[in-house]
């Protein structure tokens, strides 16, 4: 059995599924945790599963009470466990390329921004409604859970990733994906998706030193000599 000094630089050849998941740890711990709550709300009586979204969820009640456990509760968990399949391709699609593009501490230095501040922002922008008698004070208590956030953060910092002109290409249909939303529906929800992807995309100082050519995949093995 080779010794790890042995193993090439992207991991095991013959594991590419294991190397995937080695070379993107926190994205696939992340994945780990949300499979786990989901199955707990899936299997929980309707009257747990309501008190464990409501207490996770980082909604205006939740964070002036527990403001920490709010920010770092709310991003662990999703409303319809049903939704996991979609989420856990997401998460492939982004998370892990920027994770293993970026590095971890980058990667989680840039949703974890976007995760706060889009919170914050938007659920600010909930507290102007209700005192301006906008919307009901019940907004107040709404489930504001999920990861939907740091998914559009990915997804705006993956931009720098992409070569020209197909950069443009994909820019362009990111911005189009969260602008129509906020343009049309104009929920808090769709406002904290369009400041995560600009969060995402103010991120591109983080990207500067960092190989441009360096795979998305795993590396192949060296030809054997």
């Amino acid at each position: 059995m080779p010794t790890p000094e042995a193993l090439p630089p992207g991991g095991e050849p013959s594991r590419p599924i294991r190397s995937w998941v080695c070379s993107s740890p926190g994205t696939h711990v992340w994945l780990l945790v949300i499979a786990i709550t989901s199955v707990v709300i899936a299997f929980s009586p309707d009257g747990l599963a309501h008190h464990l979204l409501h207490r996770n969820s980082s909604n205006l009640h939740q964070l002036a009470h527990h403001p920490v456990l709010a920010l770092l509760g709310s991003a662990f968990w999703i409303e319809n466990p049903s939704a996991f399949l979609l989420y856990a391709m997401l998460f492939e699609f982004f998370h892990a390329p920027v994770e293993r593009w970026l590095g971890t501490l980058r990667w989680l230095l840039t949703v974890a921004t976007a995760h706060i501040a889009a919170t914050l922002l938007s659920q600010r922008v909930v507290l102007e409604a209700i005192q301006n008698h906008d919307v009901p004070r019940s907004m107040a208590h709404v489930v504001d859970i999920g990861v939907s956030y740091g998914l559009a953060a990915a997804a705006g910092i993956l931009t720098y990733r992409i070569s020209r002109p197909w950069r443009w290409v994909y820019l362009a249909g990111a911005v189009a994906f969260f602008a129509v939303p906020l343009c049309t529906r104009h929920t808090y929800t769709d406002l904290g998706h369009a400041i995560s992807l600009a969060i995402g995309l103010a991120c591109r100082p983080l990207t500067h030193g960092v190989p441009h050519g360096k795979p998305l995949a795993p590396e192949p093995p060296p030809a054997a000599h």
